[in-house]
């Protein structure tokens, strides 16, 4: 009898093991994922965690935002499409009708090449037979993102428009961190590389790979004469275009005009990058006049193409819009301060960050000083008060908690009232995380619906927040560039678009160094990062 029970009841106890555990990984998500999904926890004021975007009772205004946006997609697979003109300032800067040609014509091509077609079978077919071939349609080049969230943006922005100079179709080698986190943005295709792809391994491949076109050139195991036919070519090669690029000598003649004319008869370009390579686009010569017909303003480039391309998932844009309907919607103006903390290279105190955040916002005028004499149980001495919103985005909270308090506890002399948010502190950068990255993608969204930006030097981060904003921030400036920080705490952008921090420093007709900031006259030093040689594009 006893044994009986003993056996009935280990059932039970399974379920009850079973119930723990669940309980615990419920938990855990919970922890990773709740100040989003509960209205989040921004401190200040307290605002329940509504599920609806109070914007999205109206309609969407510009929806396509000036024909760059295809109408071919249905609405409910990728909310943040159509909705981010609910958020979003109105862009105003001028689109190319050139542009949205190019565009339209590449989505026709995307779609006829992408994977899941014939055509893309086929060129899938002679990676086998290890030639390139004049006959096929269809041409590629396949990323593989890396890094942060900013740089993976920025990488993904820069190979779309090597892809719309080339004709190939781009294509996504996607980690499993990036799982969810952008919409398709071509309509009636994928742009993510099928995971039976017969080259493998692509995100450990390295200036050393026998297959890079670096490591070819050099061991003369490729014919660079530009007559070449495609039959002498390989099939793929890869291209290493990462921030240690420099010390990869050959992988520099990437940017050479006779060595792309090689690589444009190979049909597979594999790539891995965590840079900005716009810039070094601009100063190859044979792309020189397309890109002016693309781009008459030169620094709006990651301004345009990141718009069209990159749209968060729905499950990113939920929490965007939940924040921002619960925090961000009740004053006149937002202003944005994204505070990164370079511990390896350029550190900063937390006093010393929170000391320059407040002589810059307060010196700019972005800011109201406080009275320091009075505490808030003292009446305003403005009855006309206005209202702003801080959001403040890092990954540590001790400047969050300083500043907060200073509003908090202080009247400003201006009589206006300041709320301080920030939406989470990771204390480190996780890497390989997908929550980690849905957090960042949606701070990064969340700065860019702000009036004004205040951004870190030399961050991807804030370039993409700016950029796609379309704002001119003030940069923080970082101990490296400036060690007296606190008297010289930041300085306006001049250009719009982001920096290439690793440009190639390689002449072309001699083999010997060249500076990238004296070849075209729109390529110059970046007005961040004054350390070493590094280009954006200026108007």
């Amino acid at each position: 009898m006893g044994t009986s029970s003993c056996s009935a009841s280990k059932p039970l106890l399974s379920l009850l093991a079973f119930l723990t555990v669940l309980l615990l990984v419920l938990i855990t998500l919970r922890d990773q994922l709740s100040p989003w999904t509960i209205g989040f926890r921004g401190v200040g004021v307290t605002v329940g965690g509504s599920t609806e975007p109070t914007a999205a009772a109206a309609t969407p205004k510009d929806r396509l935002l000036g024909g760059l946006l295809s109408p071919d997609f249905d609405e409910q697979s990728c909310l943040s499409r159509y909705q981010i003109t609910l958020y979003r300032k109105t862009s105003t800067h001028i689109l190319s009708s050139y542009l949205l040609s190019k565009l339209r014509k590449y989505e026709a091509l995307h779609k006829k090449c992408g994977p899941n077609t014939p055509l893309f079978q086929k060129s899938v077919e002679q990676i086998k037979l290890n030639h390139s071939t004049d006959q096929l349609e269809c041409n590629y080049v396949v990323l593989s993102p890396f890094d942060g969230i900013g740089n993976r943006m920025l990488s993904i922005t820069a190979t779309f428009l090597y892809a719309l100079l080339t004709d190939r179709v781009m294509l996504i080698h996607l980690p499993e961190d990036m799982d969810d986190l952008l919409c398709e943005p071509f309509p009636g295709t994928t742009w993510y590389l099928p995971s039976d792809f017969p080259i493998q391994g692509l995100e450990w491949f390295n200036t050393h790979s026998q297959n890079s076109y670096g490591y070819l050139v050099e061991k003369n195991l490729i014919n660079t004469d530009p007559k070449a036919p495609p039959s002498s070519l390989p099939s793929s090669i890869y291209v290493h275009l990462m921030n240690d690029m420099r010390e990869a000598h050959l992988h520099v003649r990437f940017f050479c005009d006779d060595d792309q004319l090689v690589i444009s008869k190979i049909n597979w370009v594999l790539l891995r990058t965590n840079q900005y390579i716009i810039p070094g686009l601009f100063i190859i010569p044979k792309y020189a006049e397309e890109l002016e017909r693309m781009f008459p303003s030169k620094e709006t480039v990651f301004h345009h193409l990141g718009r069209y391309l990159l749209h968060p998932s729905n499950t990113v844009w939920g929490m965007i819009m939940r924040y921002h309907d619960s925090y961000l919607t009740k004053s006149k103006e937002t202003i944005g301060i994204q505070i990164r903390n370079y511990s390896h290279w350029a550190p900063i105190s937390a006093e010393n960050a929170y000391e320059q955040v407040v002589r810059c916002t307060q010196q700019e005028l972005i800011l109201p000083s406080v009275n320091l004499n009075q505490s808030h149980t003292s009446p305003l001495t403005s009855t006309k008060a206005t209202s702003k919103t801080v959001l403040l985005v890092s990954l540590s909270r001790d400047v969050y908690e300083r500043l907060y308090n200073l509003y908090y506890e202080h009247p400003t002399i201006t009589g206006e009232l300041i709320s301080v948010y920030q939406p989470s502190h990771e204390e480190q950068q996780k890497f390989f995380n997908k929550f980690h990255n849905y957090k960042a993608m949606a701070e990064i969204w969340l700065l860019s619906f702000s009036d004004v930006l205040v951004t870190t030097a030399v961050s991807t981060f804030g370039y993409v927040s700016y950029s796609l904003a379309g704002i001119k921030p003030w940069y923080l400036w970082t101990a490296i560039l400036d060690r007296n920080i606190t008297n010289h705490p930041c300085r306006r952008a001049l250009s719009l678009d982001p920096c290439y921090h690793t440009p190639p420093h390689f002449n072309c007709k001699t083999g010997g160094k060249a500076d990238p900031r004296n070849i075209v006259p729109y390529v110059r030093q970046c007005d961040d990062y004054t350390h070493d040689p590094a280009i954006k594009l200026y108007d």
